[in-house]
């Protein structure tokens, strides 16, 4: 299948991403913050009790250097070196170690430096995958009860110390786990609005080029009657330059007349219009986004011939069972008059009154003869072929094939034509307008087959045109009606089903009024719509 490929975003795995780095940002500035607190009340002498009370030095010097180190960490956060899970795990632990010492240079557990511990363990253990978390709560338990072991050999803390220290211990794991778990869900959480986002986005793309590709004209429209989407269908279809942006009326002044007609009753949904500048009928509907007017309206924009089509299809269907019914019923009794008849002619003591009169019976068998054939022609009628031809090489063949090639002229504005066309049907339906202009133009008939672009469309049309005196104006609006003929062994069907194929082959065929010719114009699919070719 031909046509632009879709490329799908994805979510990639196990790579950090920035709500990964966000939080590892706000802690780095947490401990920023705390060591600049700690360093500031250290130097200027203004620390409360108990920073510090067991050993003040120990405190001071610990403290300048968690400054250092967590500027550093801020830094690293910020350009993001070295990767994710090793500055966590490393500022984690880092921050664990110094806290207990900043607690055994201030007294223990005593001095409330657990809380701070525990908002460190809880921060590791939010932003960690797998079993690290309760390894921060394990390194924090440890440290803890180092210091107090190391604090208990100077008899500065009492026997009771222990207790809170390994209550405080449960509270590390207690804080681990709690965090993990509401990590993960929130990580879980991340990743399903991530490719809920990502799916949305691809289906966002799948639908636009979807819609871009459709052979219906979408156009979507503001509550103020501003386009703010257009496919390329609709772009053809009405055949202006219409852009996301520009209010309707601009483009299409009809189609803005039914929209308002439509909101004032919405009781009819569908609309025939004609749009002269593309020298098309359409069907235009009106679809309400969010079931109210004022948030907008979908345009929906259809090719009448293409529907027409359609409803061809379904007409000729029972059209054919219709006429092999009939045509059975008749031609056995018509075949027993055509007989009679030449048998009666044969009759050598035949008067001159009797013989004109088989004649005539003959004569108008045979003519009923071939409306049937025609009729069961058009019900027969298969399914158009659509390829894409070259105009100048087909009109060459084509006039080489006809016995009054001489009186036939090619007119080619340009040469690289395309048109798109069933190959046999083209042929019958130019044969059978070269035929009757032949016909109607008399012996000094001169033919001439012009090929033209319109410059509004684009659409390529051939023009048929004749010397001869013209059609009458009485004559013309009947025309392309079944069994309408000005010639008494005429059928009346040759112009009817020269139209049927033009629009089975989403063209269209129709008399241009001019003094002194007669010009027939088929106008052939616009070629950006030519989507079913061969």
């Amino acid at each position: 299948m031909n046509g632009a490929a879709i490329t799908f975003a994805s979510v990639p795995a196990s790579v950090p991403r920035d709500q990964d780095w966000l939080p590892l940002a706000y802690l780095a500035t947490y401990r920023l913050v705390l060591a600049t607190l700690f360093a500031t009340l250290t130097f200027s002498g203004v620390a409360p009790r108990p920073l510090g009370d067991h050993s003040p030095f120990l405190f001071a010097v610990v403290s300048a250097g968690y400054l250092v180190v967590a500027i550093v960490g801020a830094f690293a956060a910020v350009r993001r070196q070295p990767g994710f899970q090793t500055q966590l795990v490393g500022a984690t632990s880092i921050d664990i170690c110094i806290l207990s010492v900043l607690m055994f240079a201030s007294g223990g557990v005593a001095s409330g430096f657990g809380l701070l511990l525990v908002v460190a363990v809880a921060g590791g253990s939010l932003l960690s995958h797998g079993r690290v978390a309760f390894g921060f709560a394990a390194l924090a338990s440890l440290t803890v009860l180092v210091q107090q072991m190391m604090l208990a050999t100077g008899a500065w803390v009492p026997v009771s110390d222990y207790t809170n220290g390994g209550m405080l211990g449960l509270a590390f794991f207690a804080t681990a786990a709690l965090a993990h778990l509401s990590g993960q869900r929130l990580r879980v959480s991340e990743d399903m609005a991530e490719r809920t986002a990502v799916d949305l986005a691809n289906l966002a793309q799948v639908n636009d080029h979807i819609i871009q590709r459709m052979q219906s004209g979408v156009l979507v429209i503001d509550g103020a009657y501003n386009v703010r989407f257009i496919n390329s269908a609709a772009e053809a279809l009405l055949g202006s330059d219409v852009k996301p942006g520009g209010h309707l009326r601009h483009y299409s002044s009809e189609a803005m007349g039914l929209l308002e007609r439509w909101e004032k009753d919405q009781t009819m949904s569908s609309y025939a219009m004609s749009e002269p500048a593309n020298d098309v009928s359409l069907i235009i509907s009106f679809a309400s986004i969010g079931g109210r007017n004022t948030d907008g309206v979908v345009v929906f924009l259809e090719d009448a011939s293409a529907m027409y089509q359609r409803a061809q299809q379904l007409k000729l269907a029972s059209l054919g069972r219709l006429t092999a019914s009939i045509a059975h019923e008749v031609r056995n009794p018509l075949a027993a008059i055509s007989h009679a008849g030449e048998l009666l002619g044969e009759v050598p003591t035949l008067e001159a009154a009797d013989a004109r009169l088989t004649e005539i019976i003959n004569s108008n068998c045979k003519r009923v003869n071939e409306i049937i054939e025609s009729v069961l022609e058009l019900s027969r009628r298969r399914s158009p072929c659509l390829e894409r031809l070259q105009l100048r090489d087909w009109l060459v063949d084509f006039v080489k094939d006809l016995d009054q090639a001489n009186n036939v002229d090619i007119d080619l504005l340009r040469t690289g034509m395309t048109v798109c066309f069933d190959k046999g049907q083209l042929r019958q339906v130019v044969g059978n307008l070269v035929e009757n202009a032949l016909r109607h133009a008399g012996e000094d008939a001169r033919i001439t087959l012009s090929g033209r672009l319109n410059p509004d469309t684009g659409r390529p049309y051939l023009d048929i045109v004749d010397n001869g005196p013209g059609l009458d104006l009485e004559h013309a609006e009947h025309i392309f009606e079944p069994f309408f003929t000005t010639r008494a062994e005429g059928t009346g069907l040759g112009l009817y089903i020269a139209r049927e194929l033009c629009e089975a082959n989403q063209a269209s065929l129709a008399w241009v009024p001019v003094t002194g010719e007669t010009r027939f114009r088929l106008t052939f699919s616009d070629p950006r719509r030519q989507g079913h070719v061969q």
